[in-house]
């Protein structure tokens, strides 16, 4: 899951990407409001944690916009997308502004990193969007998100990080092709992008360990010119 930092204190910002990505959530960070707003028109997020006090655009004006009914037709997917400000503005004509501006929780600063990952639990868990919080098949394949399983006929598999979040894209996505471009987008942060290449050798790995359990060899299906799918079920 892809999750916007929106955050000018730059020490702040890199304990909190340091924090989330731990956990296996792909990071991007902004530091100001217009930055992040140029980050979600191009790529699909799962959630904004959202500071109030920033150059360009501060964070109410942000979620305004992003709350707005006139938002443009390609950034209407946003408009469901779960925000939460931490901000160290704590009284409550700020919380009521915050949270009528369209955020879905707001949470003080200073915080516990423990009470902060547990709200991003549960707005993404919250997003009808998000679908990593689920137990997700395919045919005989089974994936647990919050405990990083995966079982092939019960047969467990031996994952990395990325290599989890490849197949659990994979899974999400069903039978909608996906290139090697929009996978580098979906599960690499923006500072850290690979090389196509890459994404093949990580494709190549998880056919052999879902073929080491007994899927079949192509189970993941190479759409050539256009990128991979799951087996037709």
């Amino acid at each position: 899951m892809r999750i916007l930092v929106v955050e000018d204190d730059v020490q702040l910002a890199e304990m909190l990407m340091e924090a989330l990505s731990d956990r296996q959530y792909v990071v991007d960070i902004a530091q100001d409001g217009e930055q992040a707003w140029d980050c979600i028109k191009g790529l699909e997020y799962d959630l904004v944690v959202l500071d109030i006090t920033l150059p360009k655009l501060d964070g109410v004006s942000f979620c305004q916009r992003l709350r707005s009914p006139t938002v443009g037709r390609s950034l209407s997917r946003n408009r469901t997308l779960p925000v939460l400000m931490l901000t160290a503005r704590d009284t409550l004509a700020d919380k009521v502004t915050g949270l009528d501006a369209g955020a879905d929780d707001y949470m003080v600063k200073p915080f516990e990193m423990p009470e902060l990952m547990a709200r991003v639990r549960a707005l993404l868990r919250r997003n009808s969007a998000a679908t990593s919080f689920l137990d997700l098949s395919w045919g005989s394949l089974r994936l647990n998100p919050s405990t990083y399983e995966v079982t092939y006929a019960d047969q467990a598999l031996q994952l990395t990080p990325k290599e989890f979040a490849l197949l659990e894209l994979m899974v999400s996505s069903g039978r909608r092709v996906l290139s090697r471009a929009g996978i580098i987008e979906r599960i690499w942060s923006l500072d850290d992008p690979p090389s196509e290449e890459t994404v093949k050798s990580h494709i190549k790995s998880l056919r052999y360990k879902l073929k080491d359990a007994g899927a079949p060899d192509d189970f993941i299906e190479t759409v050539h010119g256009l990128g991979y799918r799951l087996k037709q079920l």
